[in-house]
């Protein structure tokens, strides 16, 4: 199993990232999260998990341990698969869907492109007693921001776009993507910077609360 890579960052798309390691381009699939951290031509490290089929090996990429490990346990649930479980992250982080099982809160879990009611209801029944409590992430206090100290996500630029392809990826609209950037700008501009950047990861979460809501 590959638990993770590390080296320079060569290319970056809204559903992954490509990453040389000893002079070898892996292709990794990321959530929309992870990938705002990462910046072409710099140095990252994923935790990763090597998802073999007849026909594919696939490499999905975390920010950190703890996604890589609740993105296998998600996967012992009965239908879930990868993507549905990279989706689930994509949409909450680990401490929220811990939070979802343990509490039994289905519209939560339902936010999340391919679960529906029942799915929901299985992913509590089979993982309630497994998931936890979260004890490593610490990167989101309790309103979603991040804490000071923390890693923090670097700023990626054009942020507009960058979150449209992310949610277009996700399953929403382009239309729909629109309005819950719209519905963001004033967020967008309070937390920008002299240079012009944002936090792409805290805007992603807020632009999918809105489109889950809606």
């Amino acid at each position: 199993m590959i638990a993770s890579v590390a080296g320079r960052v060569a290319a970056v798309s809204p559903d992954g990232a490509v990453v040389e390691v000893g002079g070898v381009g892996l292709s990794v699939q990321c959530t929309p999260g992870t990938i705002a951290r990462l910046t072409v031509g710099e140095q990252a490290r994923l935790s990763t998990s090597l998802v073999v089929r007849e026909d594919s090996l696939t490499l999905y990429g975390f920010a950190d341990d703890d996604e890589r490990q609740l993105f296998e346990l998600l996967q012992t649930a009965n239908g879930v698969g990868p993507r549905v479980a990279q989706a689930v992250l994509a949409i909450h982080p680990p401490r929220e869907v811990r939070r979802a099982v343990s509490m039994g809160d289905l519209k939560a879990l339902m936010q999340v492109p391919g679960i529906g009611k029942k799915g929901a209801e299985r992913l509590v029944l089979e993982l309630r007693d497994r998931l936890g409590v979260t004890t490593t992430d610490t990167r989101l206090d309790g309103g979603g921001a991040l804490p000071a100290g923390a890693g923090q996500i670097t700023p990626v630029a054009p942020w507009r776009d960058q979150l449209t392809a992310a949610i277009v990826q996700l399953g929403w609209s382009s239309r729909e993507a629109e309005t819950a950037l719209a519905a963001l700008d004033p967020v967008a501009e309070e937390q920008q910077t002299s240079a012009g950047a944002v936090d792409v990861a805290v805007l992603l979460r807020q632009a999918l609360q809105l489109l889950g809501r809606a």
